[in-house]
């Protein structure tokens, strides 16, 4: 190509970002599948694929992502408990982290619910990794997991009557003598 051939060539399409392509393959297969208005506050932090959305379809997403061809969804890399005691209503969450090792492709699953009804169903039936990990939510936040088989506290003594990652408690006792700012620089 000559110097007056590439003046004259329209200039090459700036390249797309490929993290934000593999998202909008994602969200299709999301809205193709579960329907459009299945999900809410879907938005991109840091290029990860987070979507929202309510604990009666959980089940049924997560267990349709694993099963498609397309995408294969088959690892849960992370589960954890949530609480936003400022949201009445929707005090208590669940994220899910997928992730597709052949794609390499990652999302995230968000659900709120009720401090007062803290039920959601079990995910041990679709993948081994959830047994401990919704153990966990359960021992620190008291999320009760329909269809588990061994719910049980696993960190914390069984005897214990409060669940400790709840935010129901201050952070610092304000009537501790021994805890003076002299002590601490402030």
């Amino acid at each position: 190509m000559t110097p007056q051939d590439a003046a004259v060539a329209p200039e090459a399409p700036v390249a797309e970002d490929p993290i934000k392509a593999q998202n909008a393959q994602v969200l299709a297969l999301l809205t193709r599948l579960f329907g459009a208005d299945t999900f809410t506050d879907v938005h991109e932090p840091y290029g990860l694929l987070t979507a929202t959305t309510t604990r009666e379809r959980i089940h049924e997403i997560i267990a349709g992502l694993q099963q498609d061809q397309e995408l294969k969804f088959h690892f849960l890399t992370t589960m954890c408990g949530i609480n936003y005691p400022e949201n009445p209503g929707q005090e208590l969450g669940m994220i899910y982290h997928l992730h597709s090792l052949t794609k390499n492709i990652r999302l995230r699953l968000k659900i709120f619910f009720p401090v007062a009804e803290p039920v959601v169903p079990t995910l041990t039936d679709l993948y081994n990794a959830a047994n401990w990990m919704e153990r966990e939510a359960y021992d620190f936040y008291g999320v009760i997991f329909t269809g588990h088989p061994n719910l049980l506290r696993i960190l914390n003594v069984e005897d214990m009557d409060y669940f400790p990652m709840r935010k129901q408690y201050p952070v610092e006792d304000g009537t501790r003598e021994d805890k003076t700012d002299l002590f601490f620089g402030r």
